[in-house]
């Protein structure tokens, strides 16, 4: 069941190895996050699909669920281990997931009516929902990186020009 998710976030931990932690951390312009805030919300919402509608704590520190969960914004800087343990935490909560399954914890679900308007009813229609939903948040990255480069470009415009103006 977990298949296309695992995809998704191994996927995701690719994209974000690919920069520097001020440049996860950065929120370009036009955006109200950042790339580690897309990959953090990702995983706690899966988590909050699966376990919190199911009348369960999830299996993570509720510093992360504060963090990330929908209405949260990046209020600070996340260290070279803080995102170490999300790219660890990404992979490990489904294999979590994946064994409490097995083991049978999910007895209820509390129907939601997720953002894009989806109501989803049990916890396998929660982890279909929610690679929708961390497609839509890679996306938001994927895009984020363009407008880093851009700004990164610009910026460097910006110096030559006033290397220009200073030696004249």
């Amino acid at each position: 069941m977990l298949n296309t998710t695992r995809k998704l976030r191994k996927r995701f931990i690719e994209f974000i190895n690919q920069f520097s932690v001020e440049e996860l951390n950065t929120i370009p312009v036009g955006y109200n996050n950042n790339i580690i805030w897309n990959f953090g919300h990702a995983i706690v919402t899966h988590q909050l699909l699966t376990y919190g509608l199911s009348g369960l704590t999830p299996p993570m520190d509720k510093k992360w669920i504060k963090m990330f969960r929908k209405g949260s914004k990046p209020e600070r800087s996340l260290s070279e281990d803080e995102v170490n343990e999300l790219k660890y935490l990404a992979l490990y909560l489904l294999e979590k997931l994946d064994e409490d399954q097995v083991t049978g914890i999910f007895r209820k679900y509390q129907s939601y009516v997720t953002g894009l308007g989806v109501r989803v009813h049990t916890v396998a229609e929660a982890v279909e929902f929610n690679n929708v939903h961390e497609g839509v948040h890679l996306g938001y990255a994927l895009g984020m990186r363009k407008a880093l480069k851009y700004e990164g470009k610009r910026q460097e415009e910006i110096r030559k020009e006033e290397v220009v103006v200073v030696t004249q």
